[in-house]
């Protein structure tokens, strides 16, 4: 974990909002992080979006997002917790292939599997013919962003799934790898979208059946 010397944080909503979250976040983790370690975090969180997107005043949210969800990774890394299989989705960008498969799996497994997904090099925003196509099929994508990838969520990830980020995509011994040969929507017509979507839930299907109930 990145210590209270990571990169300072550059907004002054987001000093203000490490204080809250480091709170929050040193309550649910206090056995094993210091606020200050959670602090560390989202500034190193911060600059990593940053050196992604174009954004620069909303990137509060998501830094806080990402933040959250890091500190998880490092307590099942470090067996300092238990919990469901967790599933990793990486592509190129985190905007289409894996954006639809994370959604698609958290619709269907519920907690069964903690999921998450992130880009080797991430866009500015999630394509909005992905999130309508998922719409459709009611599966909601209101609140995903591009993430780019931490290594602390390969080394917790039980399953890392691929989808078309080539050479760029994580290797760590120890994990079961999966790659999903699906097209990339990008540009695509909404009905090539539809159909790389009902792609991907195959695929899904597939693999609840192979995780254990």
């Amino acid at each position: 974990m990145p210590s209270p010397s990571s990169p300072l944080l550059p907004d002054e909503r987001l000093a203000a909002g490490a204080a809250r979250l480091a709170a929050r976040l040193a309550t649910r983790h206090a056995a094993h992080f210091a606020p200050e370690s959670v602090v560390g975090l989202l500034g190193d969180s911060s600059t990593r979006l940053a050196e992604h997107t174009r954004i620069r005043t909303d990137l509060v949210v998501p830094a806080e997002r990402l933040t959250a969800d890091r500190p998880d990774a490092l307590a099942h890394t470090r067996g300092l917790g238990s919990g469901p299989t967790r599933v990793l989705f990486v592509c190129s960008h985190n905007a289409g292939r894996s954006q639809m498969a994370a959604a698609l799996l958290a619709h269907h497994a519920g907690e069964r599997v903690t999921v998450s997904s992130a880009g080797t090099h991430p866009a500015d925003e999630v394509a909005p013919h992905i999130a309508q196509a998922l719409t459709e099929a009611g599966v909601d994508l209101a609140d995903a962003y591009p993430k780019p990838l931490t290594e602390e969520v390969v080394q917790a990830a039980d399953i890392v799934i691929t989808m078309g980020c080539g050479d760029a995509c994580p290797v760590m011994p120890g994990r079961r790898y999966l790659d999903w040969p699906v097209a990339d929507p990008d540009g695509a017509p909404s009905a090539v979208v539809r159909d790389i979507r009902d792609a991907i839930d195959a695929h899904i299907t597939e693999l609840l059946t192979q995780l254990a109930p």
